[in-house]
Order: C-alpha cells, then structure tokens, then sequence
C-alpha cells in the first residue's frame, strides 16, 4: 500500500505532480538539488492552492491538510529510503534519468514502486537501471498537472500486473483517469501531439497563417483545448524539440523536426519560461 510518495525535479511537472499527491492524501517530498528551483516550486505551490481556495476547488481544511503532508528537501537519499513511491520528473534526458534511477534504487526499499514521468522515453530502458524492472512504469502527467484529468500509465517489458495495479489506484487517489497502455516510442498521447505540434511548425515556416491564426483554426475546428503554439509555448519547445528527435530516431521520416522549430530553440526563444517562444509573454502575449 502507497502512503509515502518522494517526487523527484521541482520544475513545472514536478511541483505539479508534488500537488496532486500532497491533495490526493499522500506524504509527499519534492526533492531537487537547486534550492533556487524548490523555493520557486513551493511559492507557485502555494499559488495554486490559494487560487483552487479562492474558487473553491479545495476548502480550507483540505488545503492545510495536504500542505501538512507536503515537504521539500534537497537530500535525495534520506527520503528515498522512506518510500512507497518515487515518481522521477527530471528533463528528458537519458544520461539523467539512469543517474537518478541507480541512485534510488540503491536507497529505496525493497517493496518501493518507481515512476517515470517521461512523455516519450522507453520505462524497459529505465528499468533495466535497476535491479526491480519488475517495479518500473512510466506515470505520464499532462501540463498544467492540477488541471489536466489523464495520467497515461505505460507498462514496460518487465513490468509485472501488481505495479500497474498500484499505480492505476495511485493515479485515481490522486483524482485522475487513467489508461494502461503498452510501452511503443511516444506512447498513444505524445505521438499524436507532437505530429500535431511539428505540423503546425511547418505550416507556419510555409506562410500557410500566423501563429494565432493556427492556433484558433486548431481550437475551433477540432475542438482542441489549447492550439498548438499556445501548448508548445507552455511544456517548452526545446522539450519538443527533444521528444520529436528521440521519435524521429525510433519511428522514422514522419517526426522529422521542422527547421523552424529548430531555429527558435537555438534562438533562446523556449516559450513560457523564457518569456519568449512563438509568442511574447513578455507585454501581452502577442506574436514576435
């Protein structure tokens, strides 16, 4: 039974992921080594919960409640060896992610689940960094965490029906839908969202529209929540970048990345988190 979750990187999907566990009735620790990066994830933790108070989504009560479950420290291994659960959310980087995963699977318990919150990569190769690949899954969260309803759970080669069990009921605790898929590069989500995404690149470098033209055409002709630009901008367009290079790699010419795209992430231009993608958010979110 999980009752103890760490959630390892405090970036945009940690600190949500870190959120959902803390409400959903889990001891939660966010850990990262930059204390700059955990002060920042506690201060816009604290924003949602305010705002979710202020339109009352959570009631006071269940906000003290969870803040009490939830802590944040840099010290990776002392927790790691009180937990149910790790849910690794660093960058997409494999180099990274095998550091990480031999590092907890040296200190964590022998009953202890581990989830990857990887949109692409392979959880058979993440498992195979440790010696419970039986263990491993990906738990793939949607951006903005607290708001998005799915949590796609990818079962890797080794991986065996308990760990997938525990983690659907995890996922639900935590308010979310679910689906249970096999492990295929980019899964049933990120292969469609990235063709989405890169297509919408190639039409803008084609002149087809601008930007916002795009993006309302995306909107609402097919009844996407987000255009493509808007959600670019909002996960990064250098983790874009980087997911359409890992699928090129496994799937072929379809995922090529568009020039465009490529020119904005050597330009600095990341979206949101730089203030600058394919549009502004500097002023009023307007294109540049």
């Amino acid at each position: 039974m999980v009752k103890t979750i760490v959630v390892i990187g405090s970036g945009v999907m940690g600190r949500g992921i870190a959120y959902v566990s803390a409400v959903g009735g889990f001891n939660t620790t966010l850990i990262d080594i930059e204390e700059k990066q955990l002060k920042a994830a506690e201060n816009e933790i604290t924003s949602i919960f305010d705002k979710g108070l202020a339109r009352g989504k959570i009631t006071v009560e269940q906000m003290e409640a969870a803040k009490g479950r939830l802590s944040y420290s840099n010290f990776l291994a002392q927790h790691v060896a009180n937990a149910d659960l790790v849910i690794e959310a660093v960058p997409e980087k494999i180099e990274i992610k095998k550091t990480i995963f031999e590092v907890i699977d040296q200190h964590a318990p022998e009953h202890c689940y581990f989830a990857t919150n990887t949109s692409t990569m392979s959880p058979t190769e993440i498992g195979s960094f440790t010696k419970r690949p039986e263990k491993v899954i990906a738990m793939h969260f949607f951006n903005p965490v607290h708001k998005m309803p799915l949590v796609e759970i990818v079962r890797g080669l080794e991986t065996n029906d308990e760990t997938a069990n525990v983690i659907r009921q995890v996922a639900e605790e935590m308010g979310k839908e679910t689906v249970v898929v096999n492990e295929f590069p980019g899964f049933v989500t990120s292969r469609i969202s990235a063709l989405v995404g890169n297509e919408a690149f190639y039409m803008l470098q084609e002149g087809v529209g601008t930007a916002e033209e795009i993006d309302k055409a995306i909107k609402l002709g097919l009844n996407y929540p987000m255009g493509p630009f808007e959600l670019g901008d909002l996960v990064g367009l250098d983790t874009r970048l980087n997911n359409l290079k890992y699928l090129h790699e496994k799937l072929g010419e379809k995922y090529r990345p568009a020039p465009l795209l490529e020119q904005y992430v050597k330009a600095g231009r990341l979206g949101r988190k730089t203030g600058r993608g394919v549009f502004d958010y500097s002023s009023k979110g307007v294109k540049i």
